[in-house]
């Protein structure tokens, strides 16, 4: 019913930048919030950045280097990735908590996974 298309990952170089996107598609009524997280090898998934109306939220290792942005008449989600550090190498993951065809529900959808290493 709803797909969360990723894209953007790849190699960076330490201090580099990299941007991932992440577009909904879908029979989507709202989307409430979108977010990323990151799952590091032998590591939990953790929360990198959520979006909801005009509020942003961080994790404390990505605040000031990381920014999210959201294009509400795209249903995309952005994470632009700057000063990036080796420690930043994982897999990322689209999320988005929404409401389907009569709004009646709210579902938490993920996307695939893009991998990012950063590496020199």
């Amino acid at each position: 019913q709803v797909q969360l298309v990723e894209s953007g990952g790849g190699l960076g170089q330490p201090g580099g930048s990299l941007r991932l996107s992440c577009a909904a598609y879908g029979s989507i009524f709202t989307i409430y919030a979108m977010g990323w997280y990151r799952q590091a090898p032998g590591k939990q998934r953790e929360l990198v950045a959520t979006i909801s109306g005009g509020s942003t939220n961080y994790a404390d290792s990505v605040k000031g280097r990381f920014t999210i942005s959201r294009d509400n008449a795209e249903n995309t989600v952005y994470l632009q990735m700057n000063s990036l550090k080796p420690e930043d190498t994982a897999v990322y993951y689209c999320n988005a908590n929404l409401s389907l065809g009569d709004g009646a529900r709210r579902y938490d959808y993920w996307g695939q996974g893009t991998q990012v290493t950063v590496s020199s």
